[in-house]
């Protein structure tokens, strides 16, 4: 299947309906391409607590959009001609899981959202990244994470439903304190939305929403 085939087939998956379940175990994806690796600090009900151990990610700039399907959309196709020699090497990149979108939610209902859509770097080229017009790359250092999966395609209804869950689930925790501190602190991305899935795979599809934050500077506050 040609690569136009493949975005015309990733664009029609995503504007598919979505539904919730409760978080699952590691996600199935990562035992078959390779993922960022973290810890797990704590599983709690409908969500768990991560410590990823500085990733890498090739990013996008910012895509202002009404829709997060439509920016996801715009952002994932820049990122797929990066992974198929679209490059200042000209070097193929392997698949790898998750792409993560970061979302900063505008005010209002019918206001543009900022959106940056990432790659996340495979280890073999962590050492010298390709670098792309375009595209930057964003070094995370010890990073905490909750985290809630949700399954099926996704939709925009589907991001504060999810992410008012989460936020739900974490309320009363220490977590809660420290995402709320960390976040004040730098104005940080609101969530991120990380999705595991081929668009040609609609069983046991995995998703999920992050709340990032960094526990060490919420602790100085």
């Amino acid at each position: 299947m040609n690569s136009l085939m493949i975005k015309v087939c990733f664009f029609l998956v995503l504007i598919s309906n979505g539904y919730s379940t409760k978080l699952d175990s590691y996600p199935p994806t990562c035992q078959r391409i390779e993922c960022p690796n973290y810890d797990v600090i704590e599983s709690g009900k409908d969500y768990e607590i991560r410590r990823y151990n500085s990733p890498m990610w090739m990013s996008t700039e910012p895509i202002d959009d009404i829709s997060f399907v439509s920016a996801t959309r715009t952002g994932f196709l820049r990122l797929f001609d990066y992974i198929q020699g679209k490059n200042n090497y000209h070097e193929t990149v392997k698949m790898t899981a998750p792409v993560i979108i970061q979302v900063k939610p505008s005010d209002g209902p019918f206001c543009v959202s900022s959106f940056v859509v990432s790659f996340y770097v495979p280890k073999k080229n962590q050492p010298n990244p390709p670098p792309a017009e375009g595209l930057h790359l964003q070094k995370w250092g010890k990073t905490y994470v909750a985290v809630r999966q949700f399954s099926g395609f996704i939709t925009d209804d589907d991001l504060p439903r999810e992410a008012a869950a989460l936020s739900a689930s974490i309320a009363g925790t220490k977590w809660a304190a420290a995402i709320d501190k960390s976040h004040a602190a730098d104005n940080t991305t609101l969530y991120t939305v990380a999705g595991y899935n081929s668009p040609f795979e609609f069983k046991n599809r995995v998703n999920e929403i992050w709340f990032t934050f960094d526990l060490d500077k919420a602790l100085a506050i």
